[in-house]
């Protein structure tokens, strides 16, 4: 068995582009408009996974956009999508200075949570060992759920 993607529907493919790409550092690896099926799949990878997914077509995240309008609810119903980065301290303000709630900051310099426009959780897991609790993370409270 072998891991390749995870989907999720977005509402705004170019909000959800500038969530993914823009703010979290993914990559656009393909994107496929449907005309008979009014849809667009657009495939991502973190940086560090740039060569496997253009190799292996994995692991990548699939952000499904439905040209006609729906609503979508729910975004924890599968869970969360985990990625692990170099400096989550850093991350987490580049998030938040650009609108992003921090919903689980990373207090113990190792695991923050955020949402996508959509909803869906996203895991920030820092690399290698945690690290030294900060400020103002240490003692940022939750806000909202993940």
């Amino acid at each position: 068995m072998e891991y390749l993607h995870t989907m999720v529907r977005v509402s705004d493919l170019e909000q959800s582009l500038h969530f993914y790409c823009n703010l979290l550092g993914m990559e656009e690896v393909s994107r496929r408009d449907s005309e008979k099926g009014r849809f667009t799949l657009v495939f991502l990878c973190a940086p560090g996974d740039r060569d496997s997914a253009h190799a292996n077509k994995s692991p990548m995240l699939e952000l499904t956009w439905n040209w006609d309008p729906e609503e979508y609810t729910g975004g924890r119903n599968f869970g969360h999508l985990a990625y692990r980065v170099e400096n989550i301290y850093e991350l987490c303000q580049h998030l938040q200075d650009n609108g992003v709630t921090i919903n689980r900051p990373p207090r113990d310099g190792r695991m923050a949570f955020v949402r996508s426009p959509d909803g869906i959780s996203i895991e920030l897991l820092q690399k290698g060992d945690a690290l030294e609790p900060q400020e103002p993370w240490a003692s940022m409270e939750n806000t909202g759920t993940w």
